[in-house]
């Protein structure tokens, strides 16, 4: 509905979305990285609306009050209390169940901050759920967001992250000090 909107704000800025898959991935996950900024999610939203796509993302509970409960319930954000014990894992496999063309967006760094790790429960939701990962990245020397690559996962996590981060290698961040590839 607001795609040729947000093709042209983007423009406005110089980017470009770009959609590489060949059809709508129905039930997904999308992972973004590299996640150094929070102008990432401007641009990724913005960017998933010039796609056609709805997504959704989970974001901490305690952001959901006045007065931006109402904006990221449109924008797609779904509570989680990590701060409680919520199982985040679980909570988004259930939702999967019940959905239809989900587009779960999940940044795996888990912080716009430098971390030594990436989160690994976007692969085990995936895995779980029976659904594919899409990559997506936002790259800001290019000025590009993008949806590229599609893995359906094998069970063989350190065989399909080394496929995931060679996709990745070359992507720069807002903040490229705080990409980290492992």
């Amino acid at each position: 509905m607001f795609g040729p909107l947000s093709n042209f704000v983007l423009k406005i800025f110089g980017w470009q979305a770009i959609n590489r898959l060949e059809s709508h991935p129905g039930n997904c996950i999308i992972i973004v990285a590299p996640h150094t900024s929070l102008w990432d999610f401007i641009i990724g939203r913005l960017s998933l609306s010039a796609y056609n796509l709805k997504g959704k993302f989970l974001i901490k509970k305690k952001y959901f009050r006045f007065p931006f409960r109402r904006l990221l319930k449109w924008a797609g954000g779904i509570p989680v209390d990590i701060e409680h014990g919520s199982n985040a894992a679980k909570h988004s496999i259930e939702i999967f169940k019940d959905s239809k063309d989900l587009c779960l967006i999940i940044t795996p760094e888990g912080t716009r901050a430098y971390t030594k790790h990436w989160k690994k429960g976007y692969y085990f939701i995936a895995m779980a759920a029976k659904v594919p990962i899409v990559m997506g990245y936002v790259d800001y020397r290019e000025k590009i967001c993008c949806m590229d690559n599609v893995l359906f996962p094998s069970g063989d996590y350190e065989k399909d992250f080394k496929i995931i981060t060679d996709f990745y290698r070359g992507k720069v961040g807002r903040h490229p000090e705080r990409f980290n590839l492992s």
